[in-house]
């Protein structure tokens, strides 16, 4: 069978259409290729080249293709710069997601998994964040994909469509050479981005009110992540009902200053972070159960913060090499 995948050229969701290719899937990926690079696409994968804002674009894709669902990953994902571009954010993540569904429903495409966001929770001040942890973004992108599960549910109370979204957390590591993180604003490529550089990583914050002082933080691998979204498919192909909304997260916190251990173990280069004042808004801790995703699709996260950090350290340099 085969599956659409959304922003399938993105760091996340390459992984997902390497993983649906390896459980047996053809994939089609739909990429505008804004964020995402046409060599994150895995071989075999075909590529249409377009944005969910461009709706006769969307009924030729989906009028050239057999689809059994969509994961939908496509999106503008930084929660950050969407304070400074709102409407861009609504138009890419909401306005794309609306297109998206009135698609399916036009093709008759009926399952969808959402990749959603640990965003959705804001600073929440639970111990564990589960999936009834009250939902209150602080941003634009938070509020967004929020959104889109509403828009998700509601169209699923209408026809009939059968959907989870997947709502996870620090997404790290790589399961592959050939794809990284590339985001300017997540922990990973900004600390290896400093080593490469010479310069020293920063933490932000050690007087909270965690085992070290720094903020704690819940790590998922990319890899795992990307087997979630696969499982979920899997369960919505063989009509199996899920819940609207699961937590992707480890169960455990680790905190910036463990990180910053692990990274210079694992990258082989010693340093001592700079430690710079808190930034405001930033929670102490964040940990999320994944105990309903344990339970009814049968995800478990697999790998160490070692391997976390080793796997992404590697295509990091790998890609600096082939830059070269």
């Amino acid at each position: 069978m085969t599956w659409l995948v959304t922003g399938g050229a993105g760091y996340i969701g390459s992984h997902v259409a390497r993983a649906l290719m390896d459980d047996g899937h053809a994939v089609v990926v739909l990429d505008d290729l804004s964020s995402g690079r046409r060599g994150f696409v895995p071989s075999g994968a075909v590529l249409e080249e377009g944005t969910l804002l461009d709706t006769a674009f969307l009924a030729e894709v989906f009028g050239r293709y057999d689809l059994a669902g969509v994961i939908h990953l496509a999106g503008f994902k930084y929660a950050g710069v969407s304070v400074e571009w709102p409407l861009h954010t609504y138009f890419q993540n909401v306005s794309g997601t609306a297109n998206l569904l009135a698609a399916m429903e036009a093709a008759s495409v009926r399952s969808i998994v959402f990749s959603s966001s640990a965003a959705v929770y804001g600073n929440a001040a639970a111990e564990f964040v589960t999936e009834g942890t009250p939902t209150t973004p602080e941003s634009p992108y938070g509020e967004s994909k929020l959104i889109g599960e509403w828009l998700i549910a509601d169209q699923a109370r209408a026809t009939g469509l059968r959907h989870t979204s997947l709502r996870y957390f620090n997404v790290v590591g790589s399961g592959s050479l050939e794809v990284l993180d590339t985001s300017p604003h997540n922990l990973f490529p900004l600390v290896f981005r400093a080593l490469r550089e010479g310069s020293i990583p920063k933490v932000f914050g050690t007087t909270y009110p965690t085992p070290d002082g720094s903020c704690v933080r819940d790590y998922v691998h990319v890899s795992d992540v990307a087997a979630a979204h696969v499982a979920a498919a899997r369960r919505l192909q063989e009509g199996a009902e899920l819940e609207a909304v699961y937590n992707l997260g480890s169960g455990s916190g680790v905190s910036v200053r463990e990180i910053m251990a692990e990274m210079a173990a694992a990258t082989g280069i010693p340093f001592s972070p700079q430690v710079c004042p808190a930034r405001p808004g930033d929670p102490a801790r964040i940990v999320a159960s994944g105990e309903l995703a344990r339970r009814d699709i049968g995800w478990e996260p697999r790998y160490s913060l070692r391997e976390m950090i080793s796997s992404a350290w590697a295509a990091a340099e790998a890609d600096a090499a082939a830059t070269l």
